[in-house]
C-alpha cells in the first residue's frame, strides 16, 4: 500500500489526508450542486462542507482514542493523534451531524433544508475517506480467500495474510448511495407543493449508511460489545431506527401540510 506518498523537504505527505483533501474537494462539489437545488448559494453549501468535514475528522480521531484508551492500547497520545489511520465513522458523523445543526443557525439557514442538502455530499466524503483508509492499510476486514483479498504488511495493524478490502466494499456502497441521494433530492425541499421526491434524503442516508456498515462489520474483526454486535454494528442499528423514524415522521407532516 501507500501510506505515503512522497516527501517535501524531508516532509512526509500522507496518502490519508491527501484522499481527506479530495474528499473534501468532492463533496464540496456535490454539496454546491445540491444546495443550490435546495434553493441556498452554492458558496453555502461549499462552507457547510468544511464546517462537517474538518468536524467530522476530529469528531472520528477524538472517539477512536476514547476507545482506544478504554481498551488500554492507545499507547502515547501523541502517537494517536498523528498516525495516518485511527478514526472510527460513528465520531465523524455526531461531530458532523453537530456541525450541520451549528452552521444552520449561524448562517440562519433551514435546518431541514440543510441537513437533507449536505448528506449526498456527507457519502461521497465518507467514500474517498475510504480510499485513504485502504492506502494506509487500516480498517482491513478478516482473513479471506477470495480472489480480490489483499495482504497489508505495512497496514495499521500490519498483516502478512490477505484479507477482504472492507474499505473498497465501503466504498462501492458509497458513491451509489451519494447518486441515489442526489436524485431523491427531486426538484426541491420544503413541505407543500414541489417538496421533492423524499420526505426526508437525511433520513435515507441514515438507514442506507447504517445498513451497509451493518453489512460491512460482518467481515471485519472487531470486538463484540453487546451480544453478537460490535460497537460500530450498534450505532449502524441506531442510524437506521432513526434515519427510518424520521422518514416516516416528515412524510405524515408533510402530507398533513395544507396544499
Amino acid at each position: 500500500m501507500y501510506p505515503v506518498l512522497f516527501e517535501i523537504g524531508g516532509f512526509p505527505i500522507q496518502s490519508f489526508g491527501v484522499l481527506c483533501a479530495l474528499g473534501v474537494l468532492a463533496a464540496g462539489q456535490v454539496a454546491s450542486r445540491t444546495f443550490e437545488r435546495a434553493g441556498m448559494t452554492r458558496d453555502n453549501g461549499i462552507r457547510a462542507v468544511v464546517w462537517c468535514m474538518v468536524a467530522g475528522l476530529v469528531g472520528s480521531k477524538l472517539w477512536w482514542l476514547a476507545e482506544q484508551a478504554a481498551r488500554g492500547t492507545l499507547g502515547s497520545l501523541s502517537d494517536g493523534l498523528f498516525s495516518a489511520g485511527g478514526i472510527t465513522w460513528y465520531g465523524g458523523l455526531l461531530a458532523g451531524t453537530g456541525a450541520a445543526l451549528a452552521f444552520s443557525r449561524v448562517q440562519a439557514l433551514p435546518l431541514r433544508r440543510v441537513v437533507d442538502a449536505l448528506a449526498p455530499a456527507a457519502a461521497m466524503g465518507q467514500a474517498f475517506g475510504r480510499v485513504g483508509c485502504f492506502l494506509v492499510g487500516d480498517d482491513y476486514g478478516r482473513t479471506s480467500d477470495v480472489p480480490w483479498a489483499i495482504a497489508f504488511p505495512e497496514g495499521l495493524p500490519p498483516t502478512l495474510e490477505p484479507v477482504h478490502p472492507t474499505q473498497l466494499y465501503e466504498v462501492a456502497w458509497l458513491v451509489p448511495v451519494s447518486i441515489w441521494l442526489v436524485w431523491r433530492l427531486g426538484l426541491g425541499l420544503g413541505p407543500g407543493p414541489g417538496r421533492g421526491r423524499s420526505p426526508s434524503v437525511l433520513g435515507e442516508y441514515l438507514v442506507l449508511t447504517g445498513v451497509g456498515r451493518l453489512w460491512i462489520e460482518t467481515l471485519r474483526v472487531n470486538p463484540t460489545l453487546l451480544g453478537p454486535f460490535t460497537n460500530a454494528q450498534l450505532v449502524a442499528l441506531g442510524c437506521i431506527a432513526t434515519g427510518a423514524a424520521l422518514w416516516i415522521v416528515l412524510r405524515r407532516r408533510d402530507a398533513a401540510a395544507p396544499a
